[in-house]
């Protein structure tokens, strides 16, 4: 069940961890999806026996894939109530440490870096970190930006 924030406590909520989603497991057929979806078909994510040679021993995901999986993994941790639309602002900062082998299982660990008043509403800041099982090294570190349009700017 996620953690459902108020937008008139979420300054409160600054600098603290959101909490945790579950584990997804990425496995060939997602990896296989998002590169028929985007055309990125690179063999090292589309093809296991030959990317059994190589030194990760498997086919790889895609870091977009990881990043494209961000909105899915937060809406197990948090949701915002109190603002009439949510706009997905872009990220200030992406990087992806540690490669998604195929099988591995994935989570978001999610912080509340900052709000911000802008017009009509807030900017707000959220740090995920995609932490992979069994790995001391995160699959990806993203900053993103969120512009929520506040109920009583309606």
């Amino acid at each position: 069940m996620p953690k459902t924030l108020q937008t008139s406590e979420l300054a409160h909520y600054a600098g603290a961890e959101l909490g945790v989603s579950e584990w997804l497991r990425v496995d060939q057929d997602l990896i296989d999806a998002f590169a028929a979806l985007t055309g990125d078909d690179q063999w090292i994510h589309t093809e296991p026996l030959r990317a059994a040679h190589t030194d990760y021993g498997a086919t790889v995901a895609h870091g977009l894939l990881t990043l494209s999986l961000l909105p899915q993994l937060a809406a197990q941790v948090y949701r915002i109530d109190g603002a009439r639309s949510r706009i997905n602002y872009g990220y200030d900062r992406v990087r992806f440490p540690e490669p998604v082998l195929v099988g591995s299982r994935i989570r978001d660990r999610i912080v509340l870096d900052a709000v911000e008043p802008v017009a009509a509403g807030v900017r707000v800041g959220v740090t995920h970190t995609v932490e992979i099982e069994g790995s001391s090294r995160p699959a990806c570190i993203a900053s993103a930006l969120l512009h929520l349009i506040l109920e009583e700017n309606a």
